[in-house]
């Protein structure tokens, strides 16, 4: 992988971030929780304020410079948040609040429009809380039936399972690319595929994966793909929905307003063309153009790079998680199939105890059910620690992870 994919230069990358400077409790930040939310290099800081500071105005709504000029830049995001996921025009490209608003917006939308009653809904074990609840409070509605992908003991998805429950009453198939608590990364396609024999739409949570790995929705066939801006360089209050076109075209409106209609009289209105129909009132307009300076960012790294460092980082991190005495990662080992997060308990510590103590040394990790409260029901586990790494980590992080653990055991004398 070395011989044919460049590394990234993690020392220079680190001199984009003002946060990585900082002192906690008067030692240096070693920030692993990047899965959590991602922090933002100066060029994405810049964005932000230029776009503030230089031409802000209101998109889509006025015929001076300031709007214009503006308004080509927040379609320029688009454009950039097209290519980056590979899908075929900017149509398809939603943009919305975060990828928890993305998966809403399909539950309502899709989801109440098309299904119906004795159909079926097929998730994951693994799945976050945003990609669980919409589906779970439809179900209740409309009398939909869940059914769900189990986990072998390696922590990743059964899918030797898959054929017996996708039966021609199952509508939809949904689950996360990458899971937030295992780190484990399932294979879209095949999953796809079978999905679709059966007639079903495929929704894919991508918020732990666009971020990490190169991401290519035409090939993956899915029907609708979810991402978050905050866990890609970019700031808060930005998500993209892709949906094919024919879906998002067949789907009403997931909130009404100003600028999603193409007219309105007193008793009639019709809706703009996708994608802004689902797009009501003043977008994020900025925080859209920060976004696209986020993906310019990610992509001259490029994402096989990306991924290659955060292979690199958590294989060191289980190897050596795996020397302290007491410690049990959860989910897979083989960083193959691991995305960047180890998920781990120390016997006897209680997370959040260890990540207090983390935190003194500086050593800023998550701590709970990560919103994944079904997962932890399933491993029999109240809470868990978790570490996730970015192209801003270093090794000697690891290292220093490490050595506040064994600091912490010693507190706790454990």
């Amino acid at each position: 992988m070395k011989d044919t994919i460049r590394s990234l230069d993690v020392a220079r990358i680190r001199q984009d971030f003002p946060a990585l400077n900082e002192r906690v409790h008067g030692r240096p930040l070693v920030f692993l929780d990047s899965a959590a939310s991602s922090q933002k290099p100066i060029q994405v800081l810049s964005a932000l304020d230029q776009a503030y500071r230089t031409s802000y105005a209101n998109v889509h709504r006025g015929v001076y410079y300031n709007s214009e000029r503006t308004t080509d830049l927040y379609d320029q995001a688009r454009e950039k948040i097209t290519r980056f996921i590979g899908a075929p025009a900017p149509e398809n490209v939603v943009f919305v609040r975060n990828a928890t608003e993305a998966l809403n917006l399909v539950a309502y939308s899709y989801g109440r429009h098309f299904l119906q009653a004795g159909d079926e809904i097929v998730l994951t074990e693994l799945e976050h809380h945003a990609n669980f609840v919409p589906w779970q409070v439809l179900a209740r509605e409309r009398g939909i039936r869940l059914k769900f992908i189990p986990l072998t003991p390696q922590g990743t998805l059964d899918l030797a399972r898959l054929d017996e429950l996708l039966t021609p009453r199952v509508k939809l198939v949904t689950f996360a690319h990458v899971s937030n608590v295992l780190g484990t990364i399932t294979d879209p396609r095949p999953v796809i595929e079978r999905a679709h024999a059966v007639g079903a739409k495929v929704v894919v949570d991508g918020c732990q994966a666009a971020p990490h790995m190169p991401v290519d929705v035409q090939a993956l066939d899915c029907d609708f793909y979810a991402l978050s801006g905050h866990k890609m360089l970019g700031p808060t209050g930005i998500g993209v929905l892709y949906g094919k076109t024919d879906v998002l075209e067949a789907m009403p409106p997931f909130m009404t307003g100003g600028d999603m209609i193409s007219s309105v009289t007193f008793d009639s209105v019709t809706w703009n063309e996708i994608p802004v129909k689902f797009e009501a009132g003043t977008p994020a307009f900025v925080e859209a153009i920060a976004l696209g300076a986020a993906v310019d960012y990610l992509a001259a790294l490029g994402m096989d790079a990306v991924r290659a460092h955060e292979r690199e980082v958590v294989a060191y991190a289980i190897e050596r998680l795996t020397e302290v005495p007491g410690a049990t990662i959860i989910g897979p080992t083989d960083p193959d199939i691991r995305g960047g997060a180890l998920t781990f308990t120390i016997k006897d510590i209680h997370p959040h105890d260890l990540g207090t103590l983390l935190d003194r040394e500086g050593v800023a990790i998550r701590a709970g059910h990560h919103c994944a409260q079904p997962l932890h029901v399933r491993l029999g586990l109240p809470a868990t620690a978790r570490a996730s790494f970015y192209i801003y980590t270093e090794l000697r992080e690891i290292d220093a992870l490490i050595e506040a653990i064994y600091k912490a055991k010693h507190t706790l004398r454990k």
